[in-house]
């Protein structure tokens, strides 16, 4: 391995031209794709194998053309203070309303509220649902002019109106503050970890590139394969950060092997071979963790993780060529500005701040180790109050109309109205269906926590019905969740009596069976995401302990992150300070992106810092003299990568979606946790106190396993058999 990425990177370094061109190439043509493709349509939320899918399935096979996905919009209209909106004034300000949001070329239906009985017991609210033609990613900018127009207008008559739904959603997508000041961070990281402006702006050029393809290509081909704007947004989110990390390894190490005395081309291909060989098996555990979320069974979630692993892999292969290429073009001037200046190379080594931390825990290893070890896990014990969910409107700024829309709703209506239950009643094999309906409808209707059953709609066949339940609490409230349990639980009875069944569904129904699916696959995906990287780490390290050691400690951060988010999120502790207004349960895919996102990324440090480690020892270090070298030269770069990290993620706590802003949360922290109380403190400590028993691998594994030399054994031997003279170097800096 670290043969062949030495050929790689000096064929970069000579042909830079070429590779330039390539890129470059890629880019445009990808660009291209994207500027031409068409829109990216709704995608279709599937979630094989549950309840609430089956009903939805079986309300498209007997309504045909009835539950067509298209947006809708649920205005709100609240009178001011004392009065009703049935009086005078107020009826007619609302019958104008809704007469205009009629006329808009794209609005299928509109009900009044006044024939519909949408009006609240007091009088004081009233709601219209406005349906459109097509979905919410194809409502023309007129359409949502025209409902905002009408909603401006109905408040000028003294009305408090309101709208929810999807119509009201704008596409947000990929791009904005969060990368900026994300990048921002990165670039002064950069430029205190290497002193240079090149050096510096090298990474982020790089990764930016990289980003451009990955996000390119996503929009390319998001109408073909459904990629909806989150997929962009998390790829953009890995794919941003990873490639800063995979650029900054790089370049470190061809700064360092300059240090050495080798020639620019030399030091180009020994970089590559090196800390490429890192970024190659860092970037396969990434892969494999984003990879593994098809394991999970949610066509989406799948979707995501494939193209954020894309985005991964575009990162490893700019690292692996482009990076060398622009080396080539400007081979000093990523170097020290002492290096600059007198064209000299000072040689590297002596003490810094990785070697002193180093010492320290090597000093102490059981104490660093423990209060590490306790400290996470105190950090985890809320992470045993979990609560799955997915946040809707409720979860919104106040200042949002939607937020408000669903406030106004609850308090005329009740709690459960934001979240009704859809129940469909297969009566096929049932001689008398509406019958057996009405006996379902009547013993739902009559069960703890339900406040009304709507009338039921039958189908053309008069074999199937469908109807709302209306719970008295909130949709997330797990009082809801215990009530679908048991209107399921009644199922069986019902079926025995009547011959007909039922299932329920709806968004509320859904989000508790995505949160029960999502929690049923997290050990599975655990075990075969952990278990591959394990086995990856088994080859790169050849030792049984240290893939353990890296598999324990990501469990420690990740328990603990998922405590921090549930501290914020769920708990409301700082969350006024991160802009969440309402707290309440974590996202149901949570956990499975913080498993699979943040195991990946702990690999990468993990490799980084011990493939140094490893090397050393390799080349005839003791077990504890080889933790000082590691730490010499690798702990400075690993801080620098995840403070880079850590701003990448930090940057989308600022935006407004709660999804994004959580997983922005819960990434920052744990690459927090894990880059410094894990692999900078208890990595070093547990590496102290195993000694050489670190490093024991069998005799018959050995035999079997792979040989791919991440530490560059093979390298070392080719440069010492003919070493690259430091005369040469320093000429080559005088002429360059």
């Amino acid at each position: 391995m670290a043969t062949f990425l030495y050929r790689v990177g000096r064929l970069a370094f000579r042909r830079r031209w070429y590779v330039a061109l390539v890129w470059a190439a890629v880019l445009a043509a990808v660009g291209l794709g994207a500027l031409k493709a068409p829109g990216a349509s709704d995608e279709e939320f599937s979630m094989p194998g549950i309840e609430s899918q089956k009903a939805f399935d079986l309300m498209d096979e007997r309504f045909p053309g009835v539950t067509a996905d298209g947006a809708t919009a649920r205005v709100v209209f609240v009178a001011p203070g004392g009065e009703k909106v049935t009086a005078g004034e107020n009826k007619r300000a609302v019958e104008e309303a809704v007469a205009e949001l009629g006329d808009g070329s794209q609005v299928a239906s509109v009900v009044d509220p006044f024939r519909a009985k949408a009006v609240s017991e007091d009088g004081t609210t009233a709601y219209s649902t406005v349906t459109y033609e097509v979905g919410a990613s194809d409502l023309t900018d007129a359409s949502r002019a025209q409902l905002e127009r009408t909603i401006d207008g109905a408040r000028d008559s003294g009305l408090a109106v309101e709208a929810g739904g999807n119509a009201m959603a704008e596409d947000g997508g990929p791009g904005g503050a969060a990368e900026v000041i994300g990048v921002a961070i990165a670039a002064v990281v950069l430029l205190v970890t290497f002193g240079s402006l090149a050096a510096a702006g090298l990474p982020l050029l790089t990764a930016v590139i990289g980003v451009g393809v990955s996000m390119a290509t996503i929009l390319a081909l998001s109408s073909a394969l459904g990629l909806s704007t989150t997929t962009g947004t998390l790829a953009m989110m890995l794919g941003l950060a990873v490639g800063i990390d995979y650029a900054l390894f790089v370049v470190s190490r061809y700064r360092e092997e300059r240090t050495n005395g080798r020639t620019p081309r030399e030091a180009t291909g020994m970089a590559v071979g090196t800390a490429g060989s890192a970024v190659v098996f860092a970037g396969l555990t990434v892969v494999i963790a984003l990879a593994g979320l098809s394991v999970v069974g949610i066509p989406m979630l799948t979707k995501m993780g494939l193209a954020a692993a894309g985005a991964v892999v575009v990162a490893v292969l700019v690292a692996l060529t482009l990076v060398p290429a622009l080396l080539g073009f400007w081979p000093n001037a990523v170097l020290a500005r002492r290096a600059r200046r007198s064209g000299r190379m000072e040689k590297s080594g002596g003490d810094n701040g990785g070697t002193r931390w180093a010492r320290f825990v090597l000093r102490r290893p059981l104490p660093v180790l423990l209060l590490g070890v306790l400290g996470l896990g105190a950090l985890a014990v809320p992470m045993t109050g979990l609560q799955l969910g997915m946040p809707g409107d409720e979860a919104k700024s106040t200042s949002t109309t939607e937020r408000r829309a669903y406030d106004a709703l609850a308090d005329a209506f009740g709690p459960g109205f934001n979240g009704p239950l859809t129940v469909v009643v297969d009566a096929k094999g049932d001689a008398d269906p509406k019958g057996a309906v009405t006996t379902i409808t009547e013993g739902i209707g009559n069960t703890e926590g339900v406040v009304s059953v709507s009338p039921a709609r039958f189908n053309e066949a008069g074999d199937t019905a469908v109807f709302s339940v209306v719970p008295s609490t909130a949709p997330t409230d797990e009082k809801t969740k215990d009530l679908v349990s048991v209107i399921r639980g009644e199922r069986n009875g019902v079926e025995a009596e009547t011959g007909a069944t039922y299932e329920v569904t709806g968004t509320t129904a859904l989000n508790i069976d995505i949160s029960d699916k999502v929690q049923a696959a997290l050990v599975p995906y655990l075990i075969v995401v952990v278990g591959l990287a394990v086995v990856l780490l088994l080859v790169v390290f050849r030792s049984v302990l240290v893939p353990l050691k890296a598999a324990l400690g990501f469990l420690l951060s990740v328990l603990a992150s998922l405590g921090a988010v549930v501290v914020v999120f769920q708990q409301g502790h700082g969350a006024e300070l991160l802009g969440v207004e309402q707290t309440g349960p974590i996202m149901s895919l949570m956990p499975i992106f913080l498993v699979g996102i943040v195991f990946g990324l702990a690999m990468d440090y993990e490799v980084f810092l011990v493939s140094r480690m490893r090397e050393a020892y390799v080349h005839g270090e003791r077990s504890a003299q080889a933790v000082v070298s590691g730490f010499r030269h690798s702990a400075r770069v690993v801080v620098a990568a995840a403070l880079i990290m850590i701003a990448v993620f930090a940057g989308f706590i600022g935006e407004s979606d709660s999804m994004i802003k959580m997983i922005g949360f819960g990434l920052a922290s744990a690459v927090l946790l894990d880059a410094f109380v894990v692999r900078m403190a208890i990595v070093p400590a547990v590496l102290a106190l195993l000694g050489d028993r670190a490093w024991w691998l069998p005799k018959w594994l050995d035999r079997i396993l792979p040989r791919v030399d991440v530490e560059g054994e093979a390298l070392s031997r080719r440069t010492e058999a003919d070493p690259a003279p430091a005369e040469a170097a320093d000429l080559e800096v005088a002429r360059t």
